[in-house]
């Protein structure tokens, strides 16, 4: 299997804790079905997601997030093969923006979108260097 990384940003249409959490459900069973890993960043003004996986349920996954109208403004920031998994027992982690990424004001002037692929790794592997217990998954 042939390891892929994508990573997009968004801006969430109608954000609120509700929204995060259907996405957040519907994210983490189909990622558990389709053997996909990786953490969603999220604040009101933007979604910063990085998936894990082999190619084509990559591929498929981001095709039905350009589809899904909870995100406007899909930029595609990052896709390159990798050699391990950063979020392996996380079929989906999730994170409020942090301090140290882009302010409000930087995201509306488009930061993220003008951030190489290296430095939204970058922010990925920092956050996946906090340690956090993964949910516990119950058998039903």
């Amino acid at each position: 299997m042939k390891l892929v990384q994508l990573i997009y940003a968004s801006r969430p249409f109608g954000f609120d804790q509700s929204a995060l959490d259907s996405i957040l459900t519907q994210s983490r069973r189909c990622n558990t079905r389709d053997g996909l890993t990786g953490a969603l960043i999220c604040r009101g003004d933007i979604y910063l997601q990085l998936l894990e996986g082999e190619a084509n349920a990559i591929d498929d996954t981001y095709a039905r997030i350009v589809r899904d109208d909870r995100h406007l403004e899909i930029n595609r920031l990052s896709h390159a093969a990798a050699t391990e998994r950063l979020f392996p027992a996380w079929a989906m982690r999730s994170d409020p923006a942090r301090s140290w990424m882009w302010s409000q004001d930087e995201v509306a002037n488009g930061a993220a979108t003008q951030a190489s692929p290296e430095y939204v790794l970058g922010i990925f592997r920092r956050l996946a260097a906090e340690p956090v217990e993964p949910p516990k998954l119950t058998l039903v």
